[in-house]
This record gives C-alpha cells, sequence and structure tokens, in this order.
C-alpha cells in the first residue's frame, strides 16, 4: 500500500480556554500508564466522488473535519492537553492556551488513492490498516512529551478511512465515543455538543498516588523488573480475526444459556454474558487445555453507575475497574453455556461500591502500573462494548462501512466488541488468538451453531448460520489490554 502524508498539523480549540487547567489523574486512570494508546479506524464510502476530488477535499471535507475538531474541543479541552506530572511523582492532565508546549491535537492528512474501501474490507487483521493508524507502539506514559490524540485521515479511491490514537491514561471507551459522537453532530451541521463532558475527575476519586515511573524497556515485562535476568521467550505468532453474530445467532446463544433455570434465584444471563461465556468455553476447548488447568476470563466493568456517589454518563476520564473470575478447564467444558455464564454474573454482580472500594485503597498503599501479561493464565478478555452506537458516527457523508480496534493493545485471548452493522442485536467480535487454536475453533460447530448433518460448508460461511466470518488472517506478536464492556478497556 502506498500512503502519502500530505500534511501534519495541531488542533487546538477554537475559543482558548481561559487559565491554567489542572486535573489530577485518578486511581482510575494511573494503572493504564503502560498501555499503549488506544487505536480506532473508521472506514468511509463516499456516494459523492466528487468530494474526493482537489480541491474539494481538502476545503469542504478536511476543513470540516478541522473546524468541527476545534469546536468540539472548546468543551473535550482536555484532550487538546498533555500529561504532567508534578515534583512528588503525581500524574495529571494540563492545559493551558498560554503554554507553547502543549500543541493541541496532532492531525495529519494522508493520500492512498489506489486504494479502496473494499481492499480494507477483504481481511480480518490489522496488518492492511495498520499504516492509516498513528501512533502504533506509543505507550501512553509517553503522552508527557506526545499530544494526547493523534488523528489520520487519510483519502482513499472511493472513500476516507480515519485512525485514532487516544491516550488511554486519559479516557476509556463511554468518553472515546462521546468524543467521537459529539465531533460527528458538529460536522454534520449541530451548533453545540448535545451532552456537556463532566470534567472534574475528583469527584469519583480524590487520592493522590505518588508513581515513580519511567517507560518500561521491555512493554512485556513488569514495572517492578521483577524478570530482569530471565531469558525472554519468543511469543506464539498469533492471528486475528472477526466473528459477526447476527441478531438471530446472538439470540439463539441467549436462549442456550437461559435454557436451565437457576437454582438459586439469579437473574436470567444477559446478552454480554451468554455471549462471551459461548466464546469463552470455546476457546477454552480450542486450547486444549488440561482438565484441571486454570482460565481466567477478564473483563473491565464501566463504574459509573456503581460507585458511590454515582457519576454520570458524561463523566470524561476512565471509571472502568478490571473483573477477574476464572474457573478450571474441565468444568467449562463439561457444563453447558450456563455454567460460564453463572461464573462472569456472580463476578459481575459482586463488583459493587464496596468492592470497587476496596480495590482502589489496595491500589493506592501498593500501586502496581498494568502489564500485558497480568490479564490472567489462560485468558480471554473483553475490551470495547457493543453497546457503544459506533455505527452512528456520521460526520456528514454517511454511517462507517465498518469500526476496527488498531494493532495496539492485543494479546493471545483478547477480544473485541463491537454493535453489528447488520442491527438489531448483532455482535461483531474481533479476537486474537495463537493460529492453531483459531483453527480449531474456526472449525468448531458448534461454536457456529451448526447442529449435526446441516452443511459443512457453513463453517466457512458463517452468514448462512448467522454468524459471519470473512477470510484473512491478520497477525500479531501477543501484546496490551483494550477497551471494556459498557465502558471496556477501551
Amino acid at each position: 500500500m502506498k500512503i502519502k502524508i500530505i500534511s501534519k498539523t495541531h488542533v487546538k480549540p477554537n475559543k482558548p480556554v481561559l487559565g491554567k487547567k489542572q486535573f489530577q489523574l485518578t486511581t482510575f486512570d494511573l494503572p493504564y500508564l503502560a498501555f499503549y494508546y488506544n487505536q480506532k479506524f473508521l472506514l468511509y464510502k463516499f456516494q459523492n466522488l466528487i468530494d474526493l476530488e482537489e480541491p474539494t477535499f481538502q476545503n469542504d471535507v478536511v476543513e470540516k473535519l478541522k473546524d468541527g475538531l476545534g469546536l468540539v474541543l472548546e468543551d473535550f479541552y482536555q484532550l487538546a492537553g498533555k500529561l504532567a506530572k508534578d515534583d512528588e511523582g503525581v500524574f495529571r492532565v494540563e492545559y493551558d492556551a498560554d503554554d507553547a508546549e502543549i500543541n493541541g491535537v496532532e492531525f495529519s492528512i494522508a493520500y492512498a488513492t489506489d486504494v479502496s474501501v473494499d481492499d480494507l474490507t477483504a481481511e480480518d487483521g490489522t496488518t492492511k490498516f495498520k499504516e492509516l493508524v498513528p501512533y502504533n507502539g506509543i505507550l501512553n506514559l509517553e503522552g508527557l512529551s506526545r499530544p494526547l490524540l493523534a488523528i489520520q485521515v487519510t483519502k482513499l479511491k472511493d472513500g476516507l478511512a480515519m485512525g485514532l490514537a487516544f491516550n488511554h491514561a486519559v479516557l476509556d471507551g463511554t468518553s472515546t465515543w462521546h468524543f467521537m459522537s459529539s465531533w460527528a453532530k458538529i460536522c454534520s451541521g449541530a451548533q453545540s455538543i448535545s451532552a456537556q463532558p463532566f470534567l472534574d475527575r475528583a469527584k469519583a476519586r480524590d487520592k493522590r498516588v505518588k508513581l515513580d515511573l519511567t517507560s518500561p524497556k521491555d512493554p512485556n515485562a513488569t514495572s517492578n523488573g521483577e524478570d530482569a535476568g530471565i531469558p525472554t521467550v519468543e511469543p506464539p505468532q498469533l492471528v486475528e480475526k472477526i466473528f459477526r453474530f447476527s441478531d438471530s445467532a446472538v439470540h439463539m446463544i441467549k436462549s442456550r444459556a437461559n435454557s436451565v433455570i437457576p437454582s438459586d434465584g439469579s437473574k436470567p444471563f444477559s446478552t454480554f454474558q451468554s455471549l462471551t461465556s459461548h466464546i469463552w468455553r470455546h476457546v477454552t476447548l480450542a486450547r486444549g487445555l488440561k482438565p484441571e488447568d486454570v482460565t481466567i476470563f477478564t473483563v473491565f466493568a464501566d463504574c459509573r453507575r456503581r460507585v458511590d456517589p454515582p457519576m454520570p454518563e458524561e463523566y470524561f476520564g476512565n471509571l472502568i475497574q478490571a473483573i477477574f473470575t476464572g474457573t478450571a478447564a474441565g468444568l467449562l467444558a463439561a457444563h453447558g453455556p450456563e455454567f460460564g455464564a453463572s461464573v462472569i454474573q456472580k463476578a459481575i454482580v459482586a463488583h459493587d461500591a464496596r468492592a470497587i472500594n476496596a480495590r482502589n485503597e489496595e491500589w493506592e498503599k501498593t500501586p502496581k502500573i498494568f502489564q500485558f501479561k497480568d490479564a490472567g493464565v489462560n485468558c480471554v478478555a473483553v475490551g470495547s462494548s457493543p453497546r457503544f452506537r459506533v455505527y452512528e458516527v456520521d460526520f456528514g457523508w454517511g454511517k462507517p462501512e465498518t469500526v476496527r480496534s488498531g494493532s495496539n493493545n492485543r494479546f493471545n485471548g483478547m477480544m473485541y466488541l463491537y454493535q453489528g452493522k447488520a442491527g438489531g442485536i448483532s455482535i461483531d467480535v474481533e479476537i486474537t488468538l495463537e493460529a492453531s487454536v483459531m483453527e480449531k475453533l474456526q472449525n468448531n460447530k458448534e461454536f457456529w451453531l451448526i447442529e449435526d448433518g446441516e452443511d459443512e460448508k457453513k463453517l466457512s460461511n458463517g452468514h448462512e448460520n448467522g454468524n459471519g466470518y470473512e477470510n484473512g488472517h491478520g497477525h500479531g506478536n501477543g501484546n496490551g489490554h483494550g477497551n471494556g464492556f459498557g465502558n471496556g478497556f477501551v
């Protein structure tokens, strides 16, 4: 793919935000400093190709995006700021219109006019569009010297690719898509945003946590250097695929999980609990684990309504917390889908305001920066959320053809859930696994909801069975977390 960077500028709020603004990072933010920037990729096909001709593209498309960005940054000005820390090592977000070192949001324009939208949707991996998304391999900690948001807009043969990199130490998935939808509405003609971001992080947690933190030389090593002197092991080759679960497939999975009435009187399993249990169980089977092997399920829960007092949905920042649960691989395999769904449900229900506060207090006593291997042994981890209305992000030329996560923050067992473009409660699942495990998962009829005797061709054409599978491979080397459900890892 031939990509030419045409320009790189910076965008600040159209109207200067008066005074120096400082927002101390909270206990909910700080663990993500050693993650990579959270990347999003949106692909748009233009119906009117005149919009791609010059000077129309520059004057109408690019300038509209930049003007809208400058306007929306008047409310989301933290994204135009930088990370900073005081002499005691307490991190904060800082914005000062008079500070020459604060450049604003990085905004790049690129051309790849030999590439079509269909070229970029023809495979499951991130390899093809990696160059269309900025800040590959950049840690959030580098926000001390880099913009907190970088955007690359690439003109294609028949559309536009938008790659974005958000500093995950500054915001989570809910805040990310609040910003994106607000920006899109401004570009589509709205005079102001419909919901103001709630910027006072101290309302959620007001505790000074001092960190002696520098960028790790090896992002797979722990922050306290406990791996020093131990030979590194070559990580397994990973592949990425997308499984598209249609509305009917999700209903079927949820129905099966709820076919057994729980004896303890617990509530019916949600769509999330049913679908992720289905995937967790079949990934565990594909891994060929011993019955006694432990397998971990990880999800980062949105805590806005869980904390006491509750925070508004518009709270800007990270307000997520990891929930870890697990079981023996043999138990997961021997039981139906209701078993795994129950394990997940119990862990989520137990994570109330008291549990959140206890976790925060424990972390504040002994801060530990999350590392990529900390997700858990034989892990399946969930990022992003189908609750995010990603296909409603319309800048004025239609809804996106596809919405994806970038190549950052992927590791063995990581999956991202997105609203399905097909509508209803359809869900697209991006998942990263070892190649041999992915092959077994792909060929598992039960995973595809195929009954014995049904057409074997459905294994290679999931659309007929409600699940979609597009042929193609993406490769990775296994690192990072991402978004979570409701909020997600981001």
